[in-house]
């Protein structure tokens, strides 16, 4: 299982929102960029980027770092945060992203992603966001009628690489991961599913290794690394070791 640190982007700086929220942000950077390779010295293997502002905006406002930050690793990254047109994906896609992430755009229509997978066949990757196990979109800004389950299976079948399963509730909070609710996600599609939000410290990181039998193949960690309450290397590790 992969354990992949995230570079959330807004306004050109390495920041964390609480609960997705921009009136509870903190900035942990002013180089996103150094930040990133920081954590593949570190040993990772895959950097998940967010760009926030083309999250809240619905078009990239943070490319041009991005691109910068892509040519400066070895490693992969997957890029999420206001995609929602073949253009932004061909930018991305040229500018060596190893995947995009399709959010918003995945709910609102599901053959664009169909159409994007059989054109970047192995590089597409799908954000669901969820709050009590209702699809949240446009940078988590609405909350739709939409059972996150439900709207995973309508991407079975289609090539996706990955499903990651946001709990938005948990977010940043440094509570723990809900456990059963990713178990129960997983279990709902066929797609390998990357789990968000609410990891604190290593007991976390075990407990989601534990479900890795339904599932799950990788772990997005974010204010817990920044804040030092997980030690990254030692979850690679302790993850490797499985």
């Amino acid at each position: 299982m992969l354990i992949i640190p995230a570079v959330d982007i807004r306004k050109g700086k390495c920041v964390r929102l609480l609960q997705g929220r921009i009136d509870r942000e903190t900035v942990y950077s002013d180089d996103p960029i150094s930040m990133a390779q920081r954590w593949e010295e570190l040993g990772s293997e895959l950097i998940h980027v967010v760009d926030l502002d083309g999250a809240f905006e619905g078009r990239p406002g943070n490319m041009d770092i991005i691109k910068r930050m892509i040519a400066s690793l070895r490693i992969q990254v997957e890029v999420g945060g206001g995609i929602r047109d073949i253009e932004t994906i061909e930018d991305y896609i040229t500018g060596g992203a190893s995947m995009v992430i399709l959010g918003t755009v995945a709910l609102e229509d599901p053959g664009f992603v169909e159409d994007v997978c059989n054109r970047f066949p192995g590089r597409v990757t799908v954000g669901i966001d969820a709050r009590d196990g209702y699809v949240a979109i446009k940078g988590w800004t609405e909350v739709t009628r939409e059972k996150a389950s439900m709207l995973a299976r309508r991407f079975d079948g289609l090539g996706i690489t990955a499903i990651i399963y946001t709990d938005i509730k948990r977010d940043g909070m440094l509570v723990g991961p809900n456990v059963e609710g990713i178990k129960e996600f997983a279990s709902s599609t066929d797609i390998p599913v990357i789990a968000s939000g609410g990891i604190s410290g290593i007991e976390d990181i075990k407990r989601v290794l534990d479900i890795e039998e339904y599932g799950v193949t990788g772990i997005i960690v974010g204010k817990a690394i920044y804040d030092g309450t997980l030690d990254f290397q030692e979850a690679v590790k302790i993850a490797n070791s499985r």
